[in-house]
């Protein structure tokens, strides 16, 4: 027998996904970051650090509330459809991987800025711009490892909600980002918006594909 289902329980779930994302964003911004630094002064170094601890836990307790809601896949990957998964999979992990290499995961963490008293915007290991290895082909390798994680998993409604809000908001926030670079770093960021894509490596392709024509 069918399920029922109660389409306001997954209108609640867009509504709390897109609130999380939104305050996500606001706490992160640099209009929020610059005026608790000032506020905090020292204590500052500990804010990044805060900000990741409630931004996972209140993410779990979506997650736990999305659980709840799981039915029947509407759609598994099955077949040789599973090929597909299997690479969306095999892609992610390593374009994650690719991503950790030239990512400093200490000061994504916040970490460094409690050791040091210091904060960059960038997330490089050095600090710097960093446009060599995975950077050369895409701007934003753990965005598009989570598009890729994302749309692996079997869908049912409820992950086909957590799933449409994330990739909408893997691009705001890919943007969003890409405010902040061109502040820190300016024309060089803009130049190497020019040379490469964002997310998906559509510059690097067409490049590759004129020089094989």
């Amino acid at each position: 027998m069918m399920e029922s289902i109660n389409y306001s329980d997954y209108l609640i779930l867009a509504v709390l996904l897109i609130l999380w994302c939104g305050l996500h964003s606001v706490l992160i911004s640099i209009s929020v970051t610059d005026y608790l630094m000032d506020l905090l002064g020292e204590h500052y170094r500990y804010y990044r650090l805060s900000f990741n601890i409630f931004s996972l836990l209140t993410l779990l307790l979506i997650i736990f509330y999305q659980q709840t809601l799981w039915l029947e896949p509407f759609f598994a990957w099955q077949g040789y459809f599973r090929i597909v998964q299997v690479a969306f999979i095999f892609s992610g992990l390593f374009l994650a991987y690719l991503g950790g290499r030239k990512y400093d995961a200490s000061q994504f963490l916040g970490l460094t800025q409690i050791r040091q008293g210091s904060s960059k915007r960038g997330l490089t290991r050095s600090g710097a711009l960093d446009t060599s290895g995975v950077l050369s082909i895409i701007r934003h390798p753990w965005y598009l490892a989570l598009l890729l994680l994302l749309w692996s998993m079997p869908l049912d409604l409820s992950m086909l909600v957590v799933n449409i809000v994330f990739t909408l908001y893997l691009f705001i926030g890919a943007c969003l980002e890409e405010r902040k670079l061109v502040i820190e770093f300016g024309d060089q960021y803009r130049d190497y918006q020019h040379k490469v894509s964002m997310i998906f490596p559509l510059k690097w392709l067409r490049n590759r594909i004129s020089e094989l024509v």
